[in-house]
């Protein structure tokens, strides 16, 4: 998996890096690797996720009226 960033004439390149990062963002690349940076064990996986379900079903709840 490569991100290829071109850069533009006369581009700074703050600009070019910001485009990287969102890109990164949007690929959802940043928060897989900050994920897998330690290990985490298959119950505190699913506790995770349940807890994210939980609280996307109370917002659905409180704001699908």
């Amino acid at each position: 998996m490569s991100i290829e960033i071109n850069i533009r004439k006369s581009e700074p390149v703050e600009r070019a890096l910001r485009r990287l990062k969102k890109k990164l963002d949007r690929e959802g690349i940043i928060k897989d690797v900050r994920a897998k940076r330690y290990f985490e064990k298959p119950s505190e996986v699913r506790r995770r996720k349940n807890k994210v379900m939980a609280f996307t079903c109370m917002l659905r709840a409180r704001y699908d009226k």
